[in-house]
């Protein structure tokens, strides 16, 4: 059976657990925590998470995973079956994934853990995002889902991710920058809320949450 290792905080974990069980792919967690311990290094090359354990090896970054899921399992239409479709899912994938989490993850330091980043890198990162939020409008439709009125494998990175970016700019700046290029997340989060793959994730995250502060 497909191995899922990592922890529930991540949202790049929680990506990839969202699609499996959104597509009802059986698998199992292991707890995994990013270290780079060599023990770490060979399963996940930068002692990241997640990485996928299957029966011909690691598999390693979310997306990949995702990629190598959708081609394992062809009969769960992971993607869509129209090419065009497909291809814009992906592209959607790419803008929540790099142009904004990637970027505002420069700033969770700050923002989720007590550190400090600094005012260059902060000047830095708001023209970024401000830049990349206006382009992603553009092409999301929020309908309420990111392609429009049907879910897609694109709503499984927008729903871990986006309310990162939101809150690690409102910690930073004060303010929201998706909330204030008129990207309703809130409203969408309440959308994908609706299926029982989402309650899961964010049941397990919640969960995970609470056991580390009791800790």
């Amino acid at each position: 059976m497909i191995k899922l290792c990592g922890f529930a905080l991540s949202n790049y974990y929680n990506k990839v657990k969202f699609v499996l069980l959104e597509h009802g792919i059986p698998f199992e967690e292991v707890s995994v925590v990013p270290s780079q311990e060599e023990s770490m290094l060979e399963h996940s090359p930068l002692g990241k998470v997640p990485y996928l354990q299957t029966e011909e090896g690691d598999l390693c970054e979310s997306q990949c995973i995702v990629e190598y899921l959708a081609a394992r399992f062809p009969e769960k239409g992971i993607f869509s079956a129209d090419p065009w479709q497909a291809a814009k899912e992906r592209e959607l994938i790419m803008f929540v994934d790099v142009h904004l989490e990637l970027t505002a993850r420069n700033l969770y330091k700050e923002a989720f853990f007590g550190g400090t980043v600094t005012d260059a890198t902060k000047g830095r990162v708001e023209k970024l995002l401000v830049h990349h939020i206006a382009g992603f409008k553009r092409i999301a439709k929020f309908e309420p889902y990111l392609r429009g009125e049907s879910f897609s494998i694109a709503d499984a990175a927008g729903y871990v991710s986006l309310p990162l970016v939101g809150m690690a700019t409102q910690a930073i700046y004060g303010r929201d920058f998706l909330l204030d290029a008129g990207v309703d997340w809130k409203r969408y989060l309440k959308a994908i809320n609706d299926r029982p793959a989402a309650q899961r994730v964010t049941e397990d995250r919640k969960a995970y949450v609470a056991a580390s502060r009791a800790a």
